[in-house]
């Protein structure tokens, strides 16, 4: 029998604390580095590598939080006017939300409104399509922004006797139409399938919208998953800064949509 005590092999490996400092040794010095190479760097340099910087953060944040969009008609009137910029809110539908009655939308029109490949060569679209995004340009020709009139499940109906839409069978008094426009002189009756939207811009008698494309497939109605963002605020001008917020014209319309519609933001 073997009665020589065998010695624990020694662990090499660095312990908890000396791993950690070596790691914030290995960190101070890539910032250091990193420092120094700013330094080094002339003038000019400096000044790429920051405004590099500064659009990266920018196209991050218009990708994926705040995007910038150049009204470029009057349909929205007055509600939005051509030249504003308005905040369009990505994160508004992300987390299980959907666009709800009232809402001011920017949608991909595609499928819906516009049938068909877009123009241009594909620089000129990759150039627009940037200073589109940071607001410097009109957007795409497949872009929109409606107001929400009607979500999956609704009936829309053109008009009462007083010339008012009616949601459900209530009529709206649409406190947001441009003065001196009746809420629509073309006639209809839609039952807005699920997963879609029936929009419309706010000055009716200058807007193409759901209306417009009645006896196309899905009515003119929208898919919610094409829908980019709910415009919240009006950024440009400042004389025109403001939010955009809820409407009172849905509250009285029946169903938990409505009823959610009508509460504003929450």
């Amino acid at each position: 029998m073997d009665t020589d005590e065998q010695l624990p092999e020694r662990d090499r490996s660095p312990g908890p604390d000396e791993g950690r400092e070596r790691r914030s040794r290995s960190l101070r010095s890539m910032c250091s580095a990193l420092l120094d190479r700013w330094y080094d760097s002339g003038p000019w340099r400096r000044a790429g590598m920051l405004l590099a910087a500064c659009a990266l953060v920018l196209a991050l944040l218009s990708a994926y939080v705040v995007q910038p969009f150049l009204i470029p008609s009057g349909s929205m009137e007055n509600t939005l006017r051509v030249g504003d910029r308005v905040l369009v809110n990505k994160l508004a539908y992300r987390f299980g939300n959907e666009p709800r009655r009232g809402d001011v939308i920017v949608f991909d029109g595609t499928g819906s409104f516009v049938h068909g490949g877009g123009s241009g060569g594909a620089m000129a679209g990759l150039l627009r399509k940037t200073a589109a995004a940071v607001g410097l340009a009109e957007p795409a020709e497949t872009d929109y922004v409606k107001r929400v009139v009607g979500v999956g499940g609704d009936r829309v109906t053109c008009c009462d006797e007083r010339g008012r839409i009616k949601v459900n069978g209530v009529a709206l008094d649409e406190d947001y139409l441009r003065p001196g426009d009746s809420p629509s002189n073309v006639p209809f009756d839609i039952a807005v399938p699920e997963g879609r939207l029936f929009v419309m811009g706010d000055h009716r008698s200058d807007s193409r919208d759901s209306r417009d494309h009645l006896g196309e497939p899905g009515g003119g109605t929208v898919p919610v998953d094409r829908v980019i963002g709910r415009a919240d605020w009006i950024g440009w001008p400042s004389d025109r800064w403001t939010g955009l917020g809820g409407t009172p014209a849905f509250d009285r319309v029946p169903g938990s949509a409505g009823q959610i519609a009508g509460g504003g933001r929450g």
